[in-house]
């Protein structure tokens, strides 16, 4: 505030300063500044996945890791056991008891994606984000959502668009919504440690969108 007067007072011009817990609104930059986070990283995560095969959505826990600028690790740990590393262009799939398996991300548009967005994410990168995805911010620093809808014409022709959730720094929720299928919902950090005690796909949706403005 110091400072703020002291411009002012030199003729500069000058927007007024927010009232203290006043909402502002939010945009990409901003976001993208405070979900930045460098690696070495790492976060919990609760995913539901629908299926018409299913009478419930299945609910996957475990965590995604970041050891290097240039990696994300995706490691499942209920119901099943699996790990997934994104590197160099290749996915590596590994299960207990099984040979792991490797194939170009080429083949697979949302993962990707996915190693395309998280890294831009957690680097802060928006220039990288914004070649792949057309951002579209809402709400305020407190509460907030960021729509990434794909450009890619490959990626374009599965996934619709994917919704980023968020209080302040804390990336809390990201949904993505396919052509065709039901929606994914993946809760992480503190939204992930409170999913623990909820059981219903309604309870976790909650989770994820509490204050949203979507």
């Amino acid at each position: 505030m110091p400072m703020l007067m002291l411009l002012c007072s030199a003729g500069l011009p000058c927007a007024a300063a927010p009232e203290a817990g006043a909402a502002v609104a939010v945009d990409a930059g901003w976001i993208l500044q405070k979900l930045a986070r460098p690696a070495p990283m790492r976060t919990a995560f609760v995913e539901l996945r629908g299926s018409a095969m299913l009478k419930a959505p299945l609910r996957i826990e475990g965590e995604y890791q970041r050891p290097d600028q240039d990696t994300l690790v995706r490691e499942v740990r209920s119901p099943y056991a699996e790990t997934t590393t994104l590197r160099n262009g290749e996915a590596t799939i590994v299960r207990a008891g099984k040979t792991p398996r490797k194939f170009s991300l080429s083949r697979v548009p949302e993962l990707a994606g996915l190693q395309a967005s998280f890294g831009a994410l957690l680097s802060g990168d928006r220039g990288s984000l914004e070649k792949h995805y057309r951002l579209t911010p809402q709400g305020t620093r407190q509460r907030w959502t960021l729509v990434l809808a794909p450009l890619d014409a490959q990626m374009k022709g599965s996934v619709r668009d994917i919704t980023l959730y968020g209080r302040g720094a804390e990336l809390r929720c990201i949904e993505t919504r396919p052509l065709k299928g039901d929606l994914q919902r993946t809760l992480l950090a503190g939204a992930a440690k409170d999913a623990a005690k909820a059981s219903s796909a309604e309870a976790l949706a909650a989770l994820c969108r509490v204050g949203a403005t979507r």
